[in-house]
């Protein structure tokens, strides 16, 4: 349902990351975690480098959620085991999955998992099958009225009911780790998880951190080398999806990865990329999945219900030239 897009962090590089040469009490730590990069530079107070701390942390959290891990607690939920203990990740991302389903009209579902593992782009390493027979039959098991939580368990309404939360997670656990640096005194940090960017404070060189929206060009391969825009993210979170990245091509169509739930099919639309900004990136994650799912007319007609979201909506015209759409508080907080 995502793509993984690794934003050029400005105002990192700016302060002087590139020549490694950084305050004493900025830390900076980069590594791989959820099958994408992660980049985290925070002040420390103290002095104190949080750098073992936050992969124990982004390791648990992959335990919980990873779909690619046969023993995380969500493979053994998708498995059906019933000894599945919730714990406290699951639950809340499961709810913010059910608060953002209700309000986009369905267009975000984590019960996507089974269409998803039928094109191919899932856990299961399927290879693409468009079969509208098969695709009709795994509708039965997709839609959040279908699975709940009751207790500390989670209750199917049928076992082939299956959970993807790629479109959510990553955002998660950049709050996951923004709170435990908040809990450390840490006031100055940013998070980027696969393109999922947590900003609080100020960076090093004591300017609000600024974070670039990438181009949504299928030749832009890594983030950062064509930009559409860079944003100050002051004390916000931002996380962006799109199509342009990840598709396959059969007969010379190409099929992206974003599926709409309630049809089972790719979306094909000419909204190419939405970037959202939120208090919080599970919300910014979940959301940028819901406006790309559900097309440029009807994103707007959800951004106007949803003033706390501002929006970066990028898509192509007749001719297939770029084109911006933004929210009022997006146009505030654009640099260029």
């Amino acid at each position: 349902m995502r793509y993984c897009s690794f934003f050029i962090l400005v105002a990192i590089f700016a302060a002087g990351l590139v020549s490694c040469k950084q305050p004493a009490n900025y830390f900076r730590h980069a590594g791989l975690t959820q099958g994408t990069i992660y980049e985290i530079v925070y002040e420390s107070p103290k002095g104190e480098n949080y750098e073992q701390e936050i992969k124990q942390i982004l390791y648990d959290f992959s335990q919980s959620l990873s779909t690619y891990i046969p023993t995380s607690l969500i493979s053994r939920i998708n498995q059906n085991d019933e000894t599945a203990i919730v714990d406290d990740f699951f639950r809340a991302v499961f709810n913010k999955a059910v608060e953002v389903n209700r309000a986009s009209n369905g267009a975000f579902d984590i019960t996507i998992a089974p269409i998803v593992n039928l094109w191919g782009f899932g856990f299961t390493g399927n290879i693409p099958d468009m079969d509208p027979q098969k695709i009709d039959s795994l509708l039965r098991y997709v839609g959040m009225d279908k699975v709940r939580i009751v207790g500390d368990r989670v209750e199917k309404d049928l076992p082939g009911v299956m959970l993807n939360m790629n479109a959510i997670a990553k955002g998660y656990s950049a709050d996951v780790i923004a709170d435990f640096l908040k809990s450390k005194g840490s006031r100055n940090f940013l998070i980027n998880i696969g393109g999922e960017i947590v900003a609080r404070g100020v960076n090093d060189s004591n300017q609000i951190w600024r974070v670039g929206i990438d181009r949504p060009d299928v030749n832009n391969l890594f983030g950062g080398d064509e930009l559409q825009a860079i944003i100050r993210l002051n004390n916000r979170a931002m996380a962006t999806s799109g199509n342009y990245r990840r598709y396959f091509e059969i007969d010379g169509m190409k099929y992206g990865h974003t599926f709409d739930p309630r049809i089972g099919y790719p979306v094909m639309h000419n909204l190419l990329s939405v970037t959202i900004v939120a208090d919080d990136c599970m919300t910014a994650d979940a959301w940028a999945t819901a406006c790309m799912v559900s097309g440029l007319e009807k994103s707007i007609q959800l951004l106007q219900n949803h003033p706390e979201l501002d929006a970066f909506l990028i898509y192509s015209d007749e001719y297939g030239n770029f084109r911006e759409f933004l929210t009022d508080g997006m146009k505030r907080i654009i640099i260029e």
